[in-house]
């Protein structure tokens, strides 16, 4: 094929542990924080192919690809637990800040995941992908944030059919956690269960309503379906056409920055500081300072590995 390439999980030293554990943990809070995904994490982590690989073929080589994803499971259940308590506060507070930080780190990044691509043919199919790269997750985030539901009293356990539509809503939350530039608290918006699924992460309210548990472990089965299934076809992408696929990605990332920027929850921001309602004063400004500083640490990052890759090859030579 074009560009097959084969994934190699290495064995982890402490370094490499605790690398993949704090990936995890920030693909945690990606689930929170309103704009982004699990996979342009892992993209900043330049872990991406390894994840999707892991992911992929976690039933055929299970020893090799859960011993790869134990640390990021481990530090993703810390960033959802945190998101949840620490993190949801701090977006209540300045969440225009916390979502600038994350665009500032994303555009930084983008040299990183456009070198994927530096020096490869430009075919007139491969700008058509890149293309869509960049519209589908412009296109999914205005409408989302357009037509957001918020309804309040919704009660999602008072109707049965809601069991097997929460296996395909989980099904759907693993793709936007596999396709950088897709958000799953952004799609559970669009569809009216995200405030519902936040505000029912309470003792008081599961005491209330039992059959909510029944909800979350059909939520739960959709989203390993949707891991599985959904990282297999991409690792096959990556697998047999991996410098094509990544024009692909590369259009995610640029509309991936869009998307954390503009989407339901920071299209309310915007409309509370046209009203004079929001906290703009405090806001704005932190959240210019934090996308810049954001954009610099990953930037600074990728001409540090550029240069100690270039010093390795002059050493050999």
């Amino acid at each position: 094929m074009e560009d097959s390439n084969e994934v190699v999980l290495e064995k982890y030293n402490l370094k490499s542990w605790f690398k993949s554990s704090v990936l995890g943990f920030f693909i945690g809070l990606a689930i929170i924080v309103p704009g982004i995904s699990g996979s342009t994490i892992a993209i900043l982590f330049k872990l991406y192919n390894k994840l999707i690989y892991a992911l992929g073929n976690i039933l055929k080589k299970f020893a090799s690809c859960f011993l790869f994803l134990l640390p990021i499971i481990i530090g993703g259940l810390v960033g959802i637990v945190l998101g949840f308590f620490t993190i949801k506060e701090l977006i209540n507070l300045i969440p225009f800040a916390v979502s600038g930080l994350f665009a500032g780190l994303m555009s930084g990044s983008a040299p990183t995941v456009f070198n994927e691509i530096k020096g490869q043919k430009f075919s007139l199919f491969r700008i058509i992908l890149l293309i869509v790269g960049i519209l589908l997750p412009v296109i999914l985030t205005v409408v989302t944030t357009l037509y957001s539901k918020n309804e309040t009293t919704l009660v999602l356990d008072q109707d049965y059919y809601q069991y097997p539509l929460c296996i395909l809503i989980g099904f759907v939350v693993a793709i936007t956690q596999l396709i950088p530039g897709l958000s799953a608290s952004a799609f559970l918006m669009s569809i009216g269960y995200f405030n519902h699924l936040v505000n029912s992460v309470s003792i008081s309210f599961l005491k209330e309503h039992p059959l909510y548990l029944l909800i979350f472990l059909c939520l739960i089965l959709g989203f390993i379906i949707g891991i599985i299934v959904v990282s297999k076809l991409i690792n096959y992408l990556l697998s047999k056409f991996k410098i094509t696929t990544f024009f692909m990605i590369c259009g995610f990332v640029v509309g991936s920055i869009f998307a954390i920027l503009f989407n339901p929850d920071i299209y309310q921001v915007y409309l509370s500081w046209a009203s004079n309602d929001g906290n703009m004063v405090l806001d704005l400004p932190i959240g210019i300072v934090l996308c810049v500083v954001g954009f610099a640490i990953t930037l600074f990052f990728f001409f540090y590995e550029k240069k100690k890759k270039s010093l390795q090859n002059y050493t050999i030579f």
